[in-house]
């Protein structure tokens, strides 16, 4: 039966480096972390603000083409980290987006695996809308 204990302190301070490791790379505009970070298969998909990623090649290109210089977040609102068992994690931020009046969210699933660690298998980035829909 697999482990599914949530939130092993180990793990997720495991998560949680890896995580600030891509958040680093992401302000810095550093391709090879942030490319190590994702998946290198044609099923990892990342939703982001101005573009939709399906597969790894997709989102090396994104990646490529962004302008370097501060990203979307001015502050952090709330982190929060689940791990499952020693090989599945869901992180998700709520931040400030720089110079405009929304709130920004992003969520990564993180997955182990054996032959190349933890790697970002889905993601997303939104704003909430001021507006509800219904």
């Amino acid at each position: 039966m697999t482990d599914r204990t949530p939130n092993i302190p180990e793990v997720v301070e495991e998560v949680r480096a890896l995580f600030e490791r891509y958040e680093t790379a992401l302000e810095e505009k550093d391709v090879a972390v942030l490319d190590d970070t994702f998946w290198r298969s044609p099923h990892t998909v990342r939703y982001a603000m101005h573009e939709n990623g399906y597969g790894f090649d997709e989102i090396h290109a994104h990646r490529v083409r962004r302008p370097p210089g501060p990203g979307l977040k001015e502050r952090r609102l709330r982190l929060e980290i689940l791990t499952l068992g020693h090989d599945f994690a869901v992180v998700n931020l709520e931040f400030k987006l720089r110079g405009r009046d929304l709130t920004g969210r992003q969520s990564q699933t993180w997955v182990r695996f054996a032959d190349a660690g933890w790697k970002v298998v889905a993601a997303h980035v939104s704003t909430t809308d001021p507006e509800p829909v219904w």
